[in-house]
Formats: structure tokens, sequence, C-alpha cells
């Protein structure tokens, strides 16, 4: 910047010389770049030109009023200079004209000062002798402040010439009345009714006259604990009030009247020095105003807790938390007067109090509406085995003579599957997305606790958090375990539902473990800012979802139990009932066998519309169809030499000449025949339910076949019986062996019972079995 401003060269700069600049171009450029520089700088002179005039032009009329102004500043000058010559003049004039009459009054000053003392003397002599007198009206008047400032006003005189004979009768006589004064005050101030203003006066005015003030700070807390417990009585009674009116009423009354009395008795007795007091007076009524501030916030927040655990559950949450929000600001507005008591600890007690009361009332309301589900399930299906056994009524009652007829005379019991599989399906779906849903909704509903709006914060409290995290366990957590608890009373052996009922419920505790458990904990960790997965106090999901599958096991087990208890009774009135020593040479397969092949068949229905699908952690699968070629055969009478044969029956061959030992043989086949394990738990799939079924009906057939005593006639029934079911059960398990083992043990004990042990020819076996 500097080199170009001192460039001669630069037209622009100010150290711009015109001949070296001439010199330089005329030595550098040609002829025509002269000419055509010399053009450019006429062209810039003519616009720099322009632009002055224009400049002139459009300021002129700013040029003409600058020079008016300044013309009239020169005249307006001039005047005011001879108006401040004049006005000096005129001071100086007043000054002289001052100091001679201060000169000619100032002895008549003197004079009217002393005048003027003794009038004042005058004034104060007339009132101390009208003080009495006038200490009297203002009494009966029951102007005490006004008496007691009139007093203060003359006690220094009083007490300075009391001694004196002139002023002695005046202050005897103030004496007494000031006595009386205070027994006034004293009388009111025990009086029941008053106000904390008046009781924080009276004792002012009793202070002024100076009462004791140990004895005054206790009677003063005593006074006010009366008063402060008239307005506890009126806030009881106020019940038709909803709970922010009835905040209000308690602020505006009661912790007004408290704030007021802490206040007073702070200025009255703690923050002033009183003398006539011992050293220790202070931390005694420090003592004394926490004990009564303790005493009776604790007496108001009882009442005010009372009341929310009232409306909790019954009114409005948002009202509820609304006035309770009220009432912790306030009562953080107090720490300041009683810093010894943490009042907004105990209003925050209370919210929590009515977090926990909301909780306890949402669980109650979550087990009447699970209880509800399950009547209305109930209903359900038993509306459904009503319209169903009304349906089939006449198409069934001429099979259900038969079925009476083969059993002995003996009543047979209905299926229990009379609920179509899609009405079962929708019950599940109800009462599971009813109970997630119900859940889901409450849990929203207490998040009214953590709004921000509120002057509260739950969350950076220990006992919040606490209430927080009891929400968690106390609503959830516990109403995930009451639902267990519930769902395995129902499994339980002394309980009377119904199978059906007791499947829904498997089901329902199978999604839950799925699901649903899943669900409704992600969501309140969600909401709440939970972090269940680290916390050490919490119930983990994991512990929730084994306890769901422990229930769906017990039940689905209960299922089992139930439905194999009603075929297995059919089964066993049948062998109990009947004669089988006198039996006539079989020429069908028992009515009861056909029932029970029937209600297999119904199970199997519901079953596959339920579970069809569904994978097992142990892998149990549907029936498959390998082997089926082997259900038109008779597994009895099968003569092979293949893998088959190992499963062959023992008796299909007997004749009285065998040779060998039934017992024996029988025994051997135990031996290396694999274990059953009848009551074993089941699996969640359909050919694992049906299985454990099929074992316990089987089961009991055999033990019933057992104990009894059968002709030849009576044996070949049963070998009908067994080839039927043999023919006919295969499809509903994973392993057809197992019905042939267990077949082979209740022919082989038939044979055992026998008197006559002849088995039927398997043809004709074969051909019974077909026609039927």
């Amino acid at each position: 910047m500097g080199e170009k401003s001192g460039n001669p060269y630069d037209m622009d700069g100010p150290s711009f010389d015109a001949d070296r600049y001439l010199q330089k171009l005329l030595k550098e450029c040609s002829l025509k770049q002269i000419m055509d520089t010399e053009a450019g700088i006429v062209r810039q002179t003519q616009t720099l030109h322009s632009d002055m005039q224009t400049l002139v032009y459009e300021n002129y009329n700013k040029f003409i009023s600058a020079t008016d102004t300044i013309r009239k500043m020169k005249t307006d000058f001039k005047s005011m200079e001879t108006e401040m010559n004049l006005l000096m003049a005129n001071m100086q004039s007043i000054t002289d004209f001052s100091e001679r009459i201060t000169d000619t009054l100032q002895e008549t000053r003197s004079q009217l000062t002393r005048l003027s003392g003794k009038h004042q003397l005058l004034k104060k002599l007339q009132f101390l002798s009208s003080l009495p007198a006038k200490l009297k009206t203002l009494i009966e008047e029951e102007n005490y402040q006004q008496a007691v400032q009139e007093y203060s006003h003359a006690q220094k005189v009083l007490q300075q010439y009391g001694q004196q004979p002139s002023f002695q009768g005046i202050q005897e006589d103030c004496i007494k009345i000031l006595d009386e004064l205070k027994e006034r005050l004293r009388g009111e101030f025990r009086q029941t009714g008053k106000s904390a203003q008046s009781l924080t006066e009276i004792g002012e005015l009793l202070l002024q006259l100076d009462e004791r003030p140990s004895t005054l700070a206790k009677e003063m807390l005593e006074c006010a604990s009366k008063r402060l417990h008239e307005q506890i009585v009126v806030l009881q009674d106020q019940t038709d009030r909803d709970m922010i009116e009835f905040i209000d009423l308690g602020i505006e009354g009661f912790l007004k009247d408290l704030t007021l009395v802490i206040s007073s008795y702070n200025d009255m007795f703690l923050t002033r020095h009183l003398e006539q007091e011992a050293d220790n007076f202070e931390q005694v009524a420090r003592l004394d105003l926490n004990e009564f501030v303790n005493r009776n916030v604790d007496e108001y927040l009882a009442l005010v807790q009372d009341r929310a655990e009232l409306e909790i559950g019954h009114g409005d949450s948002q009202i509820i938390l609304r006035g309770l929000d009220r009432l912790h600001r306030r009562m953080t507005a107090m720490r300041t007067l009683c810093r010894a008591v943490d009042m907004s600890k105990s209003g925050l007690d209370i919210i929590v109090g009515a977090a926990q009361q909301l909780c306890q009332a949402h669980m109650k309301s979550l087990k009447d509406h699970f209880a509800d589900s399950l009547s209305s399930i109930r209903l359900a299906l038993v509306s459904s085995n009503t319209v169903s056994t009304s349906n089939s009524g006449s198409a069934s009652s001429s099979q259900s003579t038969s079925v009476t007829a083969g059993s002995g005379g003996q009543g047979i019991p209905a299926s229990s599957g009379g609920t179509g599989s899609g009405g079962l399906r929708e019950l599940i779906s109800n009462l599971y997305i009813s109970t997630i849903e119900k859940v889901k909704g409450l849990m929203q509903d207490l998040l009214i606790f953590l709004q921000p709006e509120w002057s509260f914060n739950l969350k950076s409290d220990p006992k919040g958090i606490q209430c927080i995290e009891g929400i968690r366990e106390n609503l959830l957590v516990a109403f995930l375990r009451h639902f267990c608890c519930t769902v395995n009373g129902y499994g339980s052996i002394s309980s009377t539902a119904p199978p059906t009922l007791l499947l829904v419920l498997s089901k329902v505790c199978l999604e839950m473990d799925r699901a649903g458990v899943h669900t409704l904990t992600a969501l309140v960790d969600e909401l709440y800012n939970i972090d269940s997965e680290r916390s050490v106090t919490l119930v983990h999901e994991s512990e929730l979802c084994a306890e769901m599958r422990d229930s769906a096991q017990l039940l689905l087990d209960s299922y089992v139990r139930l439905q194999a208890l009603n075929l297995s009774q059919m089964l066993r009135k049948s062998v109990e009932t009947r004669d089988w020593l006198n039996c006539l040479e079989p020429r069908s397969v028992r009515a009861v066998m056909k029932r029970v092949v029937e209600e297999i068949s119904a199970i199997d229905l519901v079953l596959g519309e339920l579970y069809d699908g569904c994978t097992h952690a142990h892998g149990a699968g549907s029936r498959t169809t390998a082997s089926s070629d082997s259900s038109r055969k008779t597994h009895f009478s099968s003569i092979g030499t293949s893998k088959q044969s190992q499963f062959r029956s023992t008796w299909s061959t007997y004749t009285p000449q065998s040779q060998m030992d039934s017992s024996f043989v029988s025994n051997m086949q135990r031996l290396f025949s694999e274990k059953i394990e009848i009551f074993a738990p089941v699996e969640f799939s359909k050919v694992s339910i049906i299985t454990g079924i099929i074992k316990i009906c089987l089961k009991t057939l055999l033990e019933c076949v057992r104990l009894r005593t059968f002709s030849r006639y009576g044996l070949q029934q049963i070998q009908v019986d067994a080839h039927y079911l043999q023919m006919n059960l295969w499809r509903f398990v994973s392993d057809e062996n197992l019905i042939h083992v267990l077949l082979d043990e209740i022919l082989g004990s038939a044979v055992l019972r026998c008197l006559e042990p002849i088995l039927m020819e398997p043809n004709a076996v074969e051909i019974i079995c077909e026609r039927n």
C-alpha cells in the first residue's frame, strides 16, 4: 500500500508527477498508444466533472440551509449574551439584599429558637400528663398497637424522670394500665380461634411490653398448634371437593398460617438479640420450632396422603397429580423458612406413595380383567359344548346305545373338544391380545408421574428410582407371576377345569413365552428408562419366560392327563363291566374301541389346528408316511422275516400245542424292549400330546386286562380290539412300535389270564376289523 501511494506514475496517488509520467509514455509507448491514453484521460476527466456537477446540484439545498443556520446562530448568541449579563447583575443585587435582611433579623432568630424549645417542652409535658387517660381510651377502643406505641414514646422520659414527684404519679398510672393491657393481651393470645396473623401481632406487642420471650415463644407455638389443628379439622370435612380444590384450601389455609407462624417466630425470637434470656435460648427456641413444624406438617401430609389414597384408582390421575404438584411447589418454597425440615422431601414421599397406590390399583384392575377374561373363556367353552351336544344328540343316539351295550351298560363321557379349532384360536388370540393391551395401557397411564411439566422429578430421588423400578417389579413382574400362578391352579390335580381350557391357557402361556414377555418388559424398560439387563435386583426377562414355559408345560401335561383320564374311564368300565368268561364268539369290534378312536381323532383335529407348524426345542415332528404300508396289515398276524419281525407279536401264532412257555417269552420281551415312560412330560407338538394320551389309555387297558380272567372268546375279542386299535392309532404317533409294544403286552396279558388261550385266525381278525 505504501509503494502504491509513493508511485509518481500513479495518477490517483498523492505523489503523481505529470512530467515524469509524460516522459515515460513518450519513451515506452507508440504514437497510437499515446493517443489512446490521451483519449482515456479525457474521458475520465469528463466523467469526474460530470460527477462533481451532479454532487453540487444534489446538495445545493443542504448548503443553503447550512448557511442560513449558521447566520441564525450568530444572531441568537448575541442576544443570549446580553440576557446573561443582565441575569448576573440581578443575582448580585438579590444577594446584597439578603445579607442586609439576615443582619437585621439576627436577634429575633435567637428569641424564636428559645421560644420553640420551650414550646416543645410544654408539648411533652402535656403529652405525659394526658398519657394515662389516652392509654385507657385506646385500650377501651382495642387499639392496642397504638397504645403500646404511645407508651414507647414516653418510656425513656418516664424512666429518666420518674423519681421526681411531678412524674411519679404519671408513671404509676401508666404501669397499672400497662399491666391490665398485658393481661388482656395474654387472654386473647391464649384464646382459641385466633388466626396466625393475630397471634403474631399480639406476640409482637407483648414483646414490646417486656414479656419474657421464652414463655411467650412456648405459648405462641401452643396457640398456633391449636389454630392449625382447627384448619386440619376443616379440611377433613372437604370430601365433596376434587384434589386440586382440596390442596388449594390447604395451601391458602393451613400452609399459609404455618408460614406466617414460622416467619414471625423467626423474627421475634431467633433473629433479634434478647438480652433478658439465657445464652442457649436461641438453640432451645429453634428446637421447639422444628418440633412444632414437624408435628404439624406430618399431620397435614397424613391427611393429604389419606385423601390421595382415597382418590387414587377412582378419580382422574391427572387432577390428583396436578394437586400434588402444587403442594410440592409450595413445600419446596417453604424450605428456606425452616431449613432443619426438608419439606420438599415430605411432599415427594406423598407422590411416591400415590404412585405406589396407583400401581396397586392397576394391579387389582389387571387381576380382575384376567379373572373376567378366564370366566369369559370358560363360558364360551361351556356354551360351545352345549350347542355341539344339542346339534349332535339325535345323530349319536343310536351309537350311544351300542356303546352302552358294549361297555356293560355304563355311560361314556362325551368328548371335551366341543369348541372348534377356529374358535379356540380366537379365544387364545383374544386372551393374549387383551392381556397385552391392558398391561400396555396401564403402563402408559403410570407415565403421568414422569411428565416434565411437574416440579418434582422421581428419577432424581432414591425413593423415586425405587418407585419407578417398583412399577416394573410390583406391577408387570407381579402380574406375570400372578398369571402363571393362576393358570397353574387350573393345572393342579384337584382342579375341575375342562381340558379344552387347559389347552387354551397352555397355548397362551407359550405365546407369552415366545413374544408377550419380551414385548412387555421391553416396553416398560423403554418407557421408564430402566436397564434391567445390567441390574442385579430386577427380575430378568429370561426368568419370566422360563416361568411361562413351565406353566405351559404343566397345563399341557394336565391336559394330557385329563383327556387320557376320560378315555381311560371308558376303557376301564368296558373291561370291568363285561362278563369275559361267557362271551360269544366275536363278530365285530366293541363300540368303546370305536369311540376311543373317534375321541382321539377329534383331539387330533383340534391339536392339528393349534400346533401344526410349531417347532419344539427337542425337534418333535409329525408322523411321517414312510410306515403307512403297515397300517393295512395286522401286526399280530404278520409272519415276516425282515427287520419288522423283532416287533411282531409273540402271541400271533400261539396254539395250545406250543412248547414255548408264554411267561418266559413275555419276560424276555420286556427285558430287550425299550422302556416306555407312560407319564413323561409331553412336548409342545400335536404328535407328542396325542402320543401321551394314547400311552396312558393303553396302559390303563393293560392294567385292567391283567385283573380279569378270560374265556377263549373273551381272549379273541381282546385280539380283535387290539388289532382295531393298531390299525387306527398308528397314524397319531411318531413311532408306531410304541403302539405295537403296548398292544403286545395287552394281548400277552390276556393270553396269560385266559383259561383256554386259543387265538383267532389272523385272516378272520382282519376281515372283522376291516368290516368295522
